[in-house]
């Protein structure tokens, strides 16, 4: 967690006790003032509360207070912890990427720009920036990194580089580790890549008129065919060589395949055997290796380099390279540091069909400008970014991108907002979800484990219940003559009952106080000297608390109003009591 991130938490935690106290002694003051006009319950309730040795309080009345204390602490810390886990990966989510996105159903999204002007009109948006993201391979030296998502952004509207007073949709430059540098991300006059033209067909060739029957054929007969009768031609011509192979006849020689000049000197020198004319500029020489046919050849075919030069040793060649920003797990992996070069290769198998061509792996190679520390190790390995237009040449689609993401003043109204650009566009074409449902699966696990953990916890409160029912009823045991005298002397049954009543309210009031203040003691020991937790199974570095105010106020209320709940059943025993019963042991 960075020291602002800490020191707002801290804050959080002491304006979470001030709360605490003062609510705590809120409710005293309500429940004097209003109790005021019965004092005589209130007192007697007081008077219960201490043991018969004339102590403060009673042994049953203190481990009354320790139960729902112990239980509200526990309660307030584990749905801080939780709360701060929910926090600390919003904070994470939202560094890295936009609050609200637009994709559209098809690869080729060519309209992006007049989507983003329509979107940004949208009240609560004050950002909007296209991107394009593929799975990638970086290789450095003999490391390499697969599934690498690298996304293309615009330098100016997505991470505000030389945009000044403008909004960036990305959080990323605030991640960057000290040394990075966002300028060089896209070089000087850099353009979107072109598309391109799909292949053309080849001419159909020109057969002499019935070639089709013959099988000649005739470039130059000028009969022209469709290119079905073309290739049917060929084939036929196929199927006769073929027949003439498997009968031990050699197909006959058209008169292209013959080297005129080669016969005409065999002719006129008398030879046996023609020797065909052997092209100017090919290799002469002996055939053997140097070293015999019985040398060995070596393990790694090490060129020199001026044969198979290496531009990543030339620094002058990786001064011109593109920028590319990536992770600081990725980079340790990679063993890459700024201003190193990184190679970055479509993962195809073999040959690939895009637009209609054939294409093979394509790999481009990155200048490492800046080094980005999100926090969040799924992030730092797998993600890294590079000038849109840069990503767009790796496919042949041209000026298109993935989707366009937007940035807006109130995250928490970002599926609102989504929601107006969805019936903004309409058309079934696009689809539009905010950074919740992009993380849907993360985000609803945390949900369900602090509603888990918080009702499972609270459980404590009710076992503290049962402790201050089990307190009352042997308090009312013990009281039983003293309240027939009370009884006797004119009390009424709502009275007993109030004095009851009013004791486990206050048992209720004094744990819960202490709980909130235990539960503040711990939140804040563990903000201060921070729990460590293994990044690879957490995603985090140390254990996350967000103490925030409301859920404290919930834990204490719903504390007391299990302490009073429990105090009905005694109360009412204590209320029905008779006189007669009071006096019969005597």
């Amino acid at each position: 967690m960075s020291d602002p991130a800490r020191l707002n938490s801290i804050i959080i935690v002491i304006v979470a006790a001030v709360a605490a106290i003062g609510l705590a002694l809120a409710l005293l003051y309500l429940l004097g003032k209003l109790l005021w006009k019965d004092r005589f319950a209130l007192g007697v309730s007081l008077r219960y509360l201490g043991s018969k040795k004339r102590a403060f309080i009673s042994v049953g009345t203190t481990f009354a207070i320790l139960g729902v204390a112990l239980g509200v602490a526990a309660l307030a810390t584990v749905m801080s912890v939780t709360g701060g886990f929910q926090a600390e990966f919003r904070e994470k989510v939202l560094g890295v990427n936009a609050h609200v996105l637009v994709i559209k159903y098809s690869t080729d999204f060519r309209e992006y720009r007049s989507i983003m002007d329509q979107v940004a009109k949208v009240p609560g948006v004050v950002g909007v920036a296209p991107f394009s993201i593929n799975p990638m391979m970086l290789t450095h030296g003999d490391a390499t990194a697969t599934g690498v998502l690298v996304k293309g952004v615009d330098p100016a509207k997505s991470l505000g580089v030389g945009a000044e007073g403008a909004t960036p949709v990305l959080d990323l430059p605030r991640h960057i580790l000290p040394g990075g540098d966002l300028t060089g991300l896209r070089r000087p006059g850099a353009k979107p890549p072109e598309r391109a033209a799909p292949p053309s067909l080849p001419d159909v060739p020109s057969l002499e008129k019935g070639a089709g029957s013959r099988g000649a054929l005739e470039p130059d007969a000028g009969g022209e065919l469709d290119l079905l009768k073309a290739y049917e031609a060929r084939i036929l011509e196929d199927d006769r060589a073929a027949a003439a192979r498997d009968a031990g006849a050699e197909p006959a020689l058209q008169p292209a395949d013959l080297d005129v000049a080669a016969l005409d000197a065999a002719a006129d020198t008398g030879a046996e055997e023609a020797e065909l004319a052997v092209d100017e500029g090919a290799p002469r020489g002996s055939i053997e290796p140097q070293g015999g046919y019985g040398s060995v050849l070596p393990e790694d075919d090490e060129l020199p380099p001026e044969v198979d030069p290496d531009p990543c040793a030339d620094k002058e060649q990786i001064a011109r390279m593109p920028g590319i920003v990536i992770g600081a797990a990725l980079a340790k992996n990679l063993s890459l540091d700024i201003g190193q070069c990184v190679t970055v290769t479509s993962p195809t198998i073999g040959f690939s069909i895009s637009n209609g061509a054939i294409k093979p792996p394509v790999a481009k190679r990155f200048r490492v400008i800046a080094i980005f520390e999100a926090g969040f190790e799924q992030y730092d390995t797998k993600l890294a970014y590079a000038d849109l237009y840069e990503t767009q040449a790796f496919y042949d689609h041209g000026d298109t991108v993935t989707g366009v993401e937007m940035k807006v003043d109130d995250i928490d109204n970002a599926s609102t907002i989504a929601r107006e650009i969805s019936q903004l566009l309409s058309n079934g074409l696009y689809y539009t979800m905010d950074w919740e449902e992009l993380n849907h699966g993360l985000f609803t696990a945390l949900r369900i484990q602090q509603i888990g953990m918080s009702a499972v916890l609270a459980l404590i409160i009710v076992v503290a219940a049962f402790t201050v029912i089990a307190t009352l009823i042997m308090v009312v045991l013990d009281k039983k003559k003293e309240i027939a005298v009370l009884k006797a002397m004119g009390a009424t049954d709502g009275s007993i009952l109030r004095i009851f009543l009013y004791q486990g309210g206050i048992i209720g009031v004094g744990g819960t106080t202490l709980g909130l203040l235990l539960g503040v003691a711990v939140c804040k020991g563990l903000l201060v000297y921070g729990f460590p937790l293994d990044p690879k199974v957490y995603f985090i570095s140390r254990l996350p608390v967000q103490a925030r105010p409301q859920e404290f106020l919930i834990t204490g209320g719903i504390a007391i109003l299990i302490c009073l709940a429990a105090t009905i059943v005694p109360s009412l025993y204590a209320a029905r009591l008779r006189p007669a019963e009071g006096f019969r042991a005597q």
